[in-house]
């Protein structure tokens, strides 16, 4: 596989963006090692898939004339368009239902035909197939396909033609696609590199796969994460990961909200939850940095607007930077002042109040009253309950944050 992947480097090299490694001086100095980024948010159609997708098309050129068609959760789908794009040739797309809107106009801004269907990618699988096989459309799979794990694979070229000093290399994981790709040219040249690859807590069926334990088509719940949201790896990848993973991590929705967060708040970089996955690792103490030169694979930047509003609130909350407090007061003139005053002195501020006054479960004479606070972190909240608890204040936290 390493000469074929040598070889779709040569094939898609002109059409890609080849995107020099970025040294993070902020998460370098956080976490005492030397960490570079590998931004493939940048990369054409904002994710490293058009590598996969391209070679996959202009490789069989032939068999791609009556058109092509896939499934995906979104950045595959930006790939395959784009790919039939330059061929001039049709393409198809099924996608889940709930897939962000940004990479269904996406995928139709490269001319592609998108349908949705199905709640999650294994169910826009199913009917792609069904179509490719009823249509005779070349159907090109998202991971599980020799040609599209090595054109994933250049990036890992690019890592060590640029950086052969390079002690590991944290990578998201959904199908397996990405991390069989650069681990199969990575392990060939740099047995010693690691590869660590990163799922979500909620969707992690190649870390169950690794570590020799089953798992079921329905284990899946809602993520950040929805781009690496695969329930099932491939059996091809899973067969390659199986000789060049050397480790497997998962990350709380938590953690990847905060990465997002940072990315945008530290780096100025939009990253979408998926491709977070590798500083969430970071963050979690899952990969250990320290003294060690470490390559953050960040596979995309297809985020929805909505959903970055979403992830804010989300990392604001996890950081301790915002929470919801519940109170209940007496009814009467001065309560409220009387405890605003004290919020007030603990520093932090009062962002939104609300009123709730018609509850059957109140006592009479009594209103519930919520605050919004933008505190300091997660010991400043302490602080503030301690404070208000000390005033006899009945203090509800409305988050799992402590």
């Amino acid at each position: 596989m390493f000469e074929e992947i040598k070889n779709a480097s040569t094939r898609i090299g002109k059409y890609i963006k080849h995107i020099p490694l970025y040294y993070s001086n902020r998460i370098s100095e956080l976490y005492e090692g030397d960490i570079f980024l590998k931004l493939e948010n940048l990369q054409k159609t904002g994710s490293f898939k058009i590598r996969g997708a391209l070679n996959s098309i202009l490789k069989n050129k032939d068999k791609c004339s009556s058109g092509v068609i896939a499934a995906s959760a979104g950045n595959h789908a930006q790939g395959v368009a784009y790919g039939a794009q330059l061929l001039d040739i049709s393409a198809k797309i099924v996608m889940p239902v709930d897939t962000p809107l940004v990479k269904i106009k996406s995928t139709e801004f490269y001319g592609a035909e998108v349908i949705l269907y199905g709640e999650n990618y294994d169910e826009a699988y199913k009917k792609a197939s069904e179509i490719a096989e009823d249509e005779k459309l070349f159907f090109i799979h998202p991971f599980d396909n020799n040609d599209v794990i090595c054109g994933q694979g250049t990036i890992g070229e690019e890592i060590f033609s640029e950086n052969k000093k390079i002690d590991q290399i944290i990578v998201p994981v959904g199908g397996g696609g990405l991390i069989a790709g650069i681990g199969s040219f990575v392990k060939e040249i740099s047995p010693s590199t690691k590869i660590i690859g990163v799922q979500a807590d909620n969707v992690c069926g190649m870390t169950r796969f690794l570590q020799g334990r089953s798992f079921s088509d329905n284990m899946a719940a809602p993520t950040l994460a929805e781009g690496i949201a695969v329930k099932k790896p491939g059996k091809r990848t899973s067969e390659i990961c199986e000789n060049v993973v050397d480790e497997m991590v998962t990350v709380s929705e938590n953690d990847i909200a905060r990465a997002v967060l940072d990315f945008i708040e530290l780096s100025k970089l939009v990253v979408e939850g998926a491709g977070a996955v590798p500083l969430a690792a970071v963050y979690a103490s899952l990969a250990d940095v320290k003294n060690l030169r470490t390559v953050l694979v960040i596979s995309g930047g297809n985020i929805d607007v909505n959903l970055i509003t979403r992830i804010i609130n989300k990392g604001l909350i996890s950081t301790g930077r915002f929470v919801e407090l519940t109170i209940s007061l007496r009814d009467r003139p001065g309560a409220l002042a009387g405890i605003t005053g004290v919020i007030a002195e603990t520093g932090a501020n009062i962002l939104n109040i609300e009123h709730f006054r018609f509850d059957n479960t109140l006592p009479v004479g009594f209103t519930r009253v919520t605050f919004s606070l933008e505190t300091k972190g997660l010991e400043h909240i302490r602080n503030v309950v301690e404070i208000l608890r000390q005033h006899g204040y009945d203090v509800n936290v409305n988050s799992q944050i402590f």
